[in-house]
């Protein structure tokens, strides 16, 4: 059987979505006999702001054409606030544009982005009202936020960790996450989103935090993992994927 090659275009200082989507298919390989490789494509920026948001999004047809080069059988845009950043519903533009860019180089290779997935990945465990943990600024956490609640989800409460550094953000500890999640109020929500970023590290604390609240837990990169599985037409069941995960959606 032929590896399944998984593209992502990534920016340039993020760490954690070249480690948390392969350790999740690779979890799948342990269940399931398909086999994947990765490889990635960078975007400059090394600060959470709008502007650098913008310049690097630009850059995400340039990515998507070299990932095409490599025919990878699908593409994940592992950025979910750059994508948010530039307007509401911009997801399914962006998908629609690189697709289009890869269709051009001969590939027509199927793009998700961590953005989209994330709204996708809410609307198909039903889940209507969330909690939502972010490491960004306020000013861009509340500005997801209202992407969110844009694609009809009601987000209770969130919390935005507010570290600008991008690096920094990758360095924060999963652990600390099932105590801030006991800090917010989250009996009226139907799920808690860990971590509305691919950078921040995650995937160790989603079952803690399943068990504590008692309540499904998503986050960015279990999202795309989900929506790449689909666009490829495998079954989604992923150990310690956490309720998205689970092969029911």
């Amino acid at each position: 059987m032929k590896p399944i090659r998984i593209g992502q275009i990534v920016p340039s200082s993020n760490v954690t979505m070249e480690t948390e989507i392969p350790a999740l298919l690779r979890a799948r390989e342990s269940v399931a006999p398909e086999r994947f490789t990765f490889h990635s494509s960078r975007m400059r920026m090394k600060k959470v702001t709008r502007e650098e948001l913008a310049a690097m999004d630009a850059d995400s047809d340039r990515c998507a054409l070299e990932l095409s080069d490599a025919a990878v059988d699908v593409m994940g845009y592992a950025c979910l606030v750059a994508i948010m950043s530039m307007g509401h519903g911009y997801h399914r533009t962006s998908q629609a544009r690189l697709r289009g860019v890869t269709a051009g180089n001969g590939a027509d290779t199927p793009v998700v982005t961590s953005a989209g997935a994330l709204v996708e990945g809410i609307k198909a465990i039903g889940a209507k009202k969330v909690a939502v943990v972010a490491p960004y600024m306020k000013p861009l956490t509340e500005m997801v936020v209202d992407y969110i609640r844009n694609e009809g989800i009601e987000v209770v409460t969130w919390r935005a960790l507010e570290i600008s550094d991008n690096l920094a953000v990758a360095a924060h500890d999963p652990m600390n996450l099932p105590g801030i999640v006991a800090g917010m109020e989250t009996d009226g929500v139907d799920a808690v989103v860990l971590s509305a970023c691919v950078q921040m590290p995650s995937l160790p604390a989603v079952s803690r935090v399943e068990a504590q609240v008692g309540k499904p837990v998503l986050t960015a990169a279990i999202a795309t993992t989900w929506q790449m599985l689909k666009e490829l037409g495998l079954d989604t069941r992923v150990p310690g994927g956490g309720t998205l995960l689970s092969g029911a959606y």
